[in-house]
């Protein structure tokens, strides 16, 4: 049996946390299904999430080091996007859930990345493919896509899971 490791997320910062990011996630990762598009706003939300109640639930060294994981994963994230791996939106988006990580849990993370982004690529190409699944949301752009696929859709999964670690 497989269970994930322990996090350095506390749980209340999971609960003070997951009360305004999972919502948000979840239209995230909709509306990138439905669109190909992750608002910005949705990406500035989430960063004032974490200004907003991290300063309230984590150690305040904690909040001001995770500032940092903000600015590293945006550099790297706009080269992503520059060389064409990434849309800009899902770019906005690591950047804007990078301080929500803590540096001791970035190898989960990536794992984690890693296993959703082929779990969301799988579920995505075989529920397009079963008409009662399609025909429920005909209109969603992502569907007609063949080669960009919607980040959107595992990293909100992704950082919801996280996140919510400390109560399972």
């Amino acid at each position: 049996m497989f269970v994930l490791p322990e996090v350095a997320v506390t749980a209340q910062q999971s609960v003070a946390f997951l009360i305004f990011v999972a919502p948000l996630c979840i239209y995230v990762a909709w509306n990138d299904l439905r669109a190909m598009k992750i608002p910005t706003w949705s990406t500035d939300a989430l960063a004032i999430i974490f200004v907003v109640v991290g300063i309230f639930v984590m150690p305040f060294s904690d909040y001001l080091w995770r500032y940092a994981h903000f600015a590293v994963v945006l550099v790297l994230a706009i080269i992503a996007n520059m060389i064409g791996m990434m849309g800009a939106g899902d770019s906005k988006f690591l950047a804007s859930a990078a301080p929500f990580v803590a540096l001791s849990d970035v190898t989960l993370v990536f794992y984690l990345l890693g296993a959703g982004m082929l779990a969301g690529l799988v579920v995505h190409r075989i529920a397009k493919r079963i008409p009662a699944i399609r025909n429920m949301v005909p209109d969603w752009k992502s569907w007609d896509e063949k080669r960009r696929f919607p980040m959107g859709f595992p990293m909100g999964a992704v950082l919801i899971v996280y996140l919510a670690r400390p109560l399972f």
